[in-house]
């Protein structure tokens, strides 16, 4: 009876640590900067800037999605012996977009680079096409559609971190693009376009989680956090993009909270591959068969995605 207990405590005081964190994020930036300048003369932020600062953590984000993407599949397609030459692919181009989005991260300029534009592009057709593979993985298996084949079968949502790596980077790009007051996406305001994005994104992302969850049963009560939290930032996202521009403190907070849910999220599958049998000192063994360490941060990106599509958002009219 002691175990549940400990559990139950290290659950609560976890969970408790995100909302701290996230609420301490949301006030250590704004002191700071009181503390630095004078209210009336703190430097006002041009749409500019914005619409670039913007773009430029599109390309974080989807270089954070391209680590993750990077390390997921090069696990999971060793264990797989790299079976079909196809398997390199996502290896190639979530690389490729890791790269990119760190020189996209850094570079200033508005006008999209033809480069990272083109790595954009062919991560997000790896993962159209890594998408459509593991498909067919599930359905040519004896009993096609069904939950031990969506279980064990090769992930359906993995390919679709990718697709989202080079779908986001894609998006800064063309965000560069625009001209700086009232740029435009989609033919909708860019803020507005950018929220629906990463909200669909992280909809698709609490799917695949859900799934494989669910497939370790909910063994501990922390794995409801991630197909809670997530949704809630979804829909705060959508409201976002749907409602009027104005200032959205609880969606700035609940998106912060989505970032640290990532980062504690790897903190909680590195105790799982503890708990397996012979822990980290077996790791070769257990990272191939305990919980995926890379797949957390996915939220992380998202997130950080969010923030900057909520800061365009609120510049526009």
């Amino acid at each position: 009876m002691k175990q549940p207990q400990r559990s139950d405590t290290t659950t609560l005081l976890l969970l408790g640590g995100l909302a701290v964190a996230a609420a301490a994020l949301g006030r250590r930036r704004p002191a700071r900067l009181a503390r630095r300048l004078p209210r009336e003369k703190v430097p006002p932020v041009s749409e500019e800037q914005v619409h670039i600062t913007s773009a430029r953590r599109f390309n974080h984000s989807s270089s954070l999605l391209a680590l993750s993407v990077l390390a997921d599949s090069g696990v999971e397609h060793y264990r797989g012996s790299f079976e079909n030459p196809a398997m390199f692919i996502p290896l190639a181009s979530a690389t490729l977009s890791l790269f990119a989005g760190l020189h996209g991260g850094h570079d200033r300029r508005s006008a999209a680079h033809p480069v990272r534009h083109g790595i954009y592009a062919f991560a997000a057709l790896a993962g159209l096409a890594g998408t459509g593979f593991h498909l067919y993985n599930v359905t040519k298996r004896t009993g096609g559609w069904s939950w031990n084949n969506l279980f064990y079968a090769a992930p359906l949502g993995a390919p679709t971190a990718l697709l989202l790596s080079g779908g986001l980077g894609a998006i800064g790009e063309r965000l560069r693009d625009q001209p700086a007051e009232e740029p435009r996406l989609l033919g909708m305001p860019a803020g507005r376009a950018l929220a629906l994005a990463v909200s669909a994104g992280l909809v698709g992302t609490v799917i695949e989680v859900g799934l494989l969850h669910f497939r370790g049963a909910f063994q501990h009560r922390a794995m409801y956090a991630p197909v809670l939290i997530p949704p809630v930032t979804a829909a705060l996202m959508a409201g976002t993009a749907l409602g009027r521009p104005q200032p959205r403190p609880l969606t700035r907070w609940w998106l912060k909270l989505t970032t640290w849910l990532g980062l504690i999220g790897v903190a909680f599958h590195a105790r799982g591959i503890a708990r397996c049998q012979g822990g980290w000192r077996n790791w070769s063994q257990n990272i191939l068969s305990g919980p995926p360490l890379p797949a957390p941060p996915s939220f992380t990106a998202l997130a950080l995605a969010g923030l900057a599509a909520l800061r365009l958002r609120q510049t526009e009219k």
